[in-house]
This record gives C-alpha cells, structure tokens and sequence, in this order.
C-alpha cells in the first residue's frame, strides 16, 4: 500500500477543487494506492458528501492553518505549524506518506523540499522538471523531460550537467526509457555553440559516461523527439519555454485545435489511416497543462510535485496519478544508490 499526501488547502479555488481532483482520481488510481487529505477536516467532509463520496475513501489529516499565496514562505513555514503543507511535509519525512503535492504555495513547498525532505547525498542543487510532449513517426506521443523550469536561474555547469544524470535515471524508472538521450538546450547544434555557460556544461556532460549525451538540441526539434528524452536548461531558459508553450495551447485550443473531434472509438482506426490527424488532436492534448498536474522537485530524499495555484480539478487528478507513478518507479531510490556508486568510485 502506498499513502498519497495531497494538500485540500493547496490552490486558488481550494479545497473545492482539490476534493473534486481527489474524487475524480478514485476511479484511476490502483487498488494499492491510498490517498491522505490534509487540511480543514470539517470542510473536506461536507465536500466529499457533496460529491456522494463515502469518506472511509480517504484518510484525512486535520490541519487548522493555511499557508497563504501571500505569506511570506519560510517564515510561514515555521510560524503556521499547523498548515496543511507544513504537517504534510512533516509526514512525509516521517514516513508516514509515500510522497506528497500540492497546488498551494510554491515557494512554502520548496523550503518544505529543501529543509525538511532536504537533498539527497551528492546531489548540488535540486531540480525542477516537468513532462512534455513529443510527436514523431517512429514512437507517435510520448513524453520528454524538461528540466529546470524554475529552480535555478543561475545555475553553474557543474550542476547543469548533473541534471542530465537525474533526468536520466527518472527517465528510465518513471517513463521506462532504456537508454534515454540526454540533450542540453542550445542555439544551435553544433559542439562549441553557445555562451560561456552551455560551452563549459557541454564539455561536463560530454565526458560523464554515466548517461547517453547526445550533444545539443534546439528549440525546434524539442518537441519532435528527434534527438532528445531529455533536455537540460537553466531555469530561466527552461521557465520561458515552458511558460511560452503554455500559451501556445492556449491559442490552439481558442482556435478550436483543442476541442476533441475524433470519437474515442474511432482513435485506433483513424490512427492508422490518417495519423497525422491523431497524433495532432493527442499532442495538443498532452501540451495542456492539465495533463501533467505539476512539477517534480528532483533530487530531493522523497517525491513531492507541485501543481499550478489555478489548477482545475483535473490537473488535482492528473497530479495524484503522476505522484502515483513516482512512487512506484522508485526513483529517489535509485538517484540514491547511483549517486553513492559516483561517491564510492570518486573515492
């Protein structure tokens, strides 16, 4: 049995969404999950009879403080010791919880990240990474790495190419990639391109054996797939590409591009007869934010993942299927024992 934590505080439509989310992802998730609520137990019952949801369905966590958008986030960390993101993450590093998100505050639960589930041994600095779609004939859609979306702005090559590491390893375990190529963000692909910062990165992870570097890759073969499964950025590169393919969906879909227009049944049919028109309708979808549900703070000693503060209920939803998956691919595990293995040979 694994103990999902989420967060009914967490978002800017909380807790309504939130239980709405976790009603929702009842029907997805395997018999051997069981989800954990934390927040205003008076509050979450009325919403779960609301949504003709039996309550032994969950277990809930009582919380009597709520940690702000507003609020400052290490002082609210500390201060609001009753907040649902505070007692969760207190449960997580107890191991009282398998993994834990939320849709609330970002910056509470990255100092939750950091000081409380704290850096696994050998890892420079944590990562930000998000899932993003990729179309090409050889696999149809399937999901890439992006990494940093948010984190580290600044980051130094030395921790840039170790992010390749950790994408690596997440995609071998969560996305069951055999050998999954590592590419690093550039404007142009040609060894020796870029500024000061990626030439030097390139150099690193062109000589760490312990992943599949394939060189450079620009933006717009990203979403192709055609060279890499994961792509390495700083956070201030990564957050702009993320942010701008966000709105690309937002375009396409008031154009009517994400409006579905093929029948569910008719998928596998048409998805032999006319593929381009499936894998159109299917990137699109997986370009939609609601898709993915939230972050995945990487190098950290537990999962936790958060959601955007205007999630719907189905990014709750699809955020508690990605936690799911997280924890069962073991990765933090896994990032543990590799980065031990690097340890013990560097000794």
């Amino acid at each position: 049995m694994i103990r999902i934590g989420i967060d009914a505080m967490g978002g800017d439509f909380a807790p309504e969404v939130a239980i709405e989310g976790a009603v929702m992802s009842l029907k997805l998730l395997s018999k051997e999950s069981r989800i954990v609520l934390y927040g205003d137990e008076q509050r979450i019952r009325e919403l779960l009879r609301k949504h003709n949801c039996p309550e032994h369905n969950f277990d809930i966590v009582a919380t009597t403080e709520v940690i702000e958008m507003g609020d400052h986030p290490a002082k609210a960390f500390v201060a609001k010791r009753d907040s649902s993101i505070t007692v969760g993450f207190r449960d997580l590093a107890e191991g009282k919880i398998d993994g834990f998100a939320s849709a609330g505050s970002t910056g509470a639960m990255l100092v939750g990240s950091q000081q409380v589930i704290k850096p696994i041994e050998g890892v420079i600095r944590p990562v930000l990474a998000t899932l993003i779609p990729t179309v090409s004939a050889e696999h149809g859609i399937r999901r890439a790495i992006l990494m940093d979306v948010g984190l580290n702005v600044d980051a130094k090559p030395e921790v840039l190419a170790q992010y390749g590491l950790l994408g690596s390893i997440y995609a071998k375990s969560a996305l069951k990639m055999e050998n999954p190529r590592v590419a690093l963000l550039n404007i142009g692909e040609e060894e020796g391109k870029g500024n000061a910062q990626s030439k030097a990165t390139y150099d690193l992870m062109k000589a760490n054996k312990r992943y599949n570097f394939v060189g450079n890759v620009e933006a717009s073969y990203i979403f192709t797939g055609k060279i890499g499964d994961v792509v390495v950025a700083d956070a201030f590169v990564g957050n702009s590409l993320l942010k701008m393919a966000e709105a690309l969906y937002r375009i396409n879909f008031r154009l009517g591009g994400g409006k579905p227009r093929i029948k569910n049944f008719l998928r596998p049919l048409l998805g032999r007869i006319v593929p381009k028109l499936y894998w159109q309708q299917d990137f699109w979808e997986s370009m939609n934010a609601e898709s993915v549900g939230g972050l995945q703070v990487m190098g950290i000693n537990a999962p936790v993942m958060i959601g955007h503060g205007s999630s719907s209920a189905r990014a709750i939803c699809s955020m508690i299927l990605s936690m799911e998956r997280d924890i069962n691919s073991n990765f933090h595990a896994k990032l543990r024992e590799a980065l031990k293995e690097n340890n013990d040979v560097e000794a």
